[in-house]
């Protein structure tokens, strides 16, 4: 379980036995905030497994307890978002981490404890799965800040909770209790924080058990389906499932259903 060499100790990395990849934001003095560093940590972990066979699923996380990611560092907003100029450089390093979150291939979950705002509730969003505390809490203050939210952002949380939530979410600023998160479909379940870390590494483990290019080809329909079935999409969707019917892995499913036994999948 070595962790992985990165250019910030703000962000976190290890692969575990089972095959998971741990994401761990590591700012807990500010609560997680997302600073630039992050951001490109961010895209070098998830760079790095999707390249690695042995990661069958992620987990994303925050440091210190208190907080998934509280939002952006606003202590940088002065020296590197001051303006237009510089809010387009910050948004290459904060875009290229929100592209790979978008096109990372393996089941991705967030475990949340404490606050999950702004910038941290976008990218949590970005999880395929979301397991949170009771106290967690969800915002997007960006009307209090004077902070435009990029449409990705929004046309996901629109997606997720429906578009005349989102608007109360965005419009009011508000922060939602974790209950009525999950009554909404933000969240998909609720754990006690003496149980989230097991829970979460369970149920990733039991995702990592199963067969990788079902689970790629699975994602990449749920993906095409948000994104209104481009025709693009959908190609690389049948490419996939042919790929699942061509596989080793089928056939050792197959095997493994006949002599009743679990199957062992390769992800080839």
């Amino acid at each position: 379980m070595k962790p992985l060499t990165l250019k910030t100790q703000k962000m976190q990395a290890h692969i575990d036995s089972d095959g998971i990849g741990w994401i761990i934001f590591n700012h807990p003095e500010r609560h997680n905030a997302l600073s630039l560093e992050m951001w490109q940590g961010l895209t070098d972990i998830l760079t790095h497994y999707a390249d690695q066979p042995k990661v069958r699923a992620a987990i994303m996380r925050g440091a210190g307890g208190k907080a998934f990611i509280s939002g952006a560092d606003i202590s940088e907003f002065e020296t590197k978002r001051a303006n237009a100029e510089q809010k387009e450089q910050y948004g290459a390093v904060a875009g290229a981490a929100n592209l790979a979150l978008a096109r990372f291939e393996k089941p991705l979950i967030a475990m949340i404890e404490g606050y999950c705002i702004g910038g941290g509730l976008a990218t949590a969003l970005a999880a395929d799965l979301r397991f949170a505390t009771p106290d967690a809490r969800f915002g997007i203050p960006a009307a209090r800040l004077g902070l435009g939210y990029e449409y990705e952002g929004i046309a996901k949380l629109a997606r997720i909770v429906g578009p005349s939530r989102a608007r109360d979410i965005l419009f009011s600023a508000r922060f939602l209790e974790a209950q009525e998160a999950r009554d909404m479909g933000l969240v998909n379940a609720i754990v006690n924080r003496s149980d989230i870390d097991a829970e979460v590494a369970e149920y990733a483990r039991g995702i990592s058990a199963n067969a990788p290019l079902t689970l790629k080809a699975a994602k990449a329909a749920l993906n095409a389906w948000e994104r209104g079935g481009r025709e693009t999409d959908l190609d690389r969707v049948r490419t996939l499932v042919d790929a699942c019917f061509d596989s080793n892995d089928y056939r050792e499913g197959r095997r493994a259903f006949r002599e009743k036994r679990p199957p062992v999948f390769k992800g080839r």
